[in-house]
């Protein structure tokens, strides 16, 4: 999976994640800045992905 593919995220994670990039840009970040810290956010909260979705637990490794 390339590097910023988005796909695995949920769409609670992504409207999460550009709420948090709305707000960073308000208080002067950069586009990219933005961006990153937004996904970054999420993944802290999350771990990222799909791998700890609530919709998914059946699946146990």
């Amino acid at each position: 999976m390339p590097r910023g593919d988005k796909s695995s995220y949920t769409d609670k994670q992504k409207r999460q994640a550009a709420h948090i990039e709305q707000s960073e840009k308000k208080s002067g970040k950069s586009e990219k800045s933005a961006e990153r810290i937004a996904w970054a956010t999420v993944n802290k909260q999350d771990g990222g992905g799909k791998k700890s979705s609530s919709h998914s637990k059946s699946s146990h490794h």
